[in-house]
C-alpha cells in the first residue's frame, strides 16, 4: 500500500495511506544499511503487519524524492514559509539569508513572513517594513502578518492552497500561533518568550505533516537558531543571490565573483541602489567564510 510519512518519532514512522488511515510503521534494516533515512514528506510503500493489539506496518521502499532538505529535515516540499518575528526575538537577517541559500540550492520557492507586526515599537515595526522592502526587491514574496489580529493570514492561506509547504523559523517567532490561525481547532502548543534573553521556547519537537485539505499540506518543523551549507563553494554563492542574476554576466572580467574586481556590475548596482547594501554585505561575509573553509 502506498502512503506519505506524516511524522517520525523514536524510530517509528506514521504513514497516511490511500485508505485514509494512519499506520505506525518501522523502516526495514535495508534503509540503515544503505544509509537512507525516511523523512517526513516521503512517499513510500508499506506492507501490513498484524499483531494481537493493532495493525502496524513496515516501510519497504521510499519512492523517488522531488527534493530533500537537511534542516529542517523534510522531503517533497513545494515551497517553504520562513517566519521571523517583528520584534521579539528580533529578525536575524544572516540566518534568513542562509535559509534562502539552502532553499535556492534545492530550487524550492520561499515565502518570507514577518510575524507579530502588532507587537513592538514604531521604530521596530518601521525596521521590519524596511527589511520587507529589501527582500521584495531581491525577488521574494514577503508577507507581514499577525496571528493575533489576523492581518495577512488570509493571504497566507491562499499561498498554501494546493501545495506542500514547509513552515519553519526560529523558536518564539509565533509559528504555532500562525498554525492555529490558519487551522482553527488545531490547537498547536504555543510557547512563551523568555524576558531575560527575549527568545522563545521551542514547542515543536519533531517535524509533522498536517493535512489541511485533499491537496494541501503544511509541514510543521522544530525551531532552529543556526543554518549551515557545507557543500557550497564560494564561486557558486553568487548564483544563490537571485538579485545578482541580471548582473552576473555583465562584469568587465569573466569569472568576476563581485568582491575586489574592477568593473563589477554587481558592485555598481549596489552603488546605484538596485541591490541592497545589506544583501551585498551578507554575500561578502559568506563568501569569505566559504573561502576560509576551503583552505582547510
Amino acid at each position: 500500500m502506498k502512503g506519505k510519512i506524516v511524522k517520525g518519532i523514536g524510530g517509528f514512522y506514521y504513514v497516511a495511506c490511500e485508505d485514509l488511515k494512519i499506520y505506525e510503521c518501522k523502516a526495514r534494516g535495508v534503509f540503515r544499511n544503505n544509509k537512507v533515512k525516511p523523512l517526513v514528506g516521503d512517499d513510500c510503500e508499506i506492507e501490513m503487519v498484524e499483531d494481537s493489539e493493532k495493525i502496524t506496518g513496515n516501510i519497504i521502499s521510499i519512492l523517488p524524492r522531488r527534493n530533500k532538505l537537511i534542516r529542517p529535515a523534510a522531503a517533497n516540499a513545494d515551497q517553504a514559509i520562513i517566519i521571523f518575528a517583528a520584534a521579539y526575538p528580533e529578525p536575524h537577517l544572516g540566518l534568513l539569508d542562509r535559509f534562502l541559500i539552502n532553499m535556492e540550492q534545492q530550487e524550492i520557492e520561499t515565502i518570507i513572513c514577518f510575524n507579530k507586526i502588532d507587537d513592538g515599537s514604531k521604530e521596530k515595526i518601521d525596521k521590519v517594513h524596511y527589511y520587507a522592502d529589501i527582500y521584495s526587491k531581491a525577488g521574494y514574496r514577503v508577507l507581514l502578518t499577525s496571528a493575533h489580529t489576523k492581518e495577512g493570514i488570509d493571504e497566507l492561506k491562499q499561498l498554501l492552497k494546493g501545495k506542500t509547504s514547509v513552515l519553519s523559523g526560529a523558536s518564539g517567532v509565533g509559528k504555532s500561533s500562525i498554525l492555529n490561525a490558519i487551522l482553527p481547532g488545531f490547537k498547536a502548543e504555543t510557547g512563551e518568550i523568555s524576558q531575560k534573553i527575549k527568545r522563545g521556547k521551542n514547542t515543536t519537537r519533531h517535524s509533522e505533516l498536517i493535512q489541511v485539505d485533499k491537496d494541501t499540506f503544511i509541514m510543521d518543523t522544530p525551531g532552529f537558531s543556526s543554518m549551515d551549507f557545507m557543500d557550497l563553494s564560494e564561486d557558486q554563492l553568487m548564483y544563490m543571490y537571485r538579485e545578482f542574476n541580471e548582473y552576473n554576466d555583465s562584469c568587465r572580467f569573466t569569472g568576476c565573483v563581485h568582491m575586489a574586481e574592477p568593473g563589477c556590475s554587481v558592485k555598481k548596482a549596489v552603488e546605484e541602489g538596485n541591490i541592497s547594501k545589506e544583501r551585498y554585505e551578507s554575500y561578502r561575509s559568506l563568501f569569505e567564510l566559504l573561502k576560509s573553509r576551503r583552505k582547510y
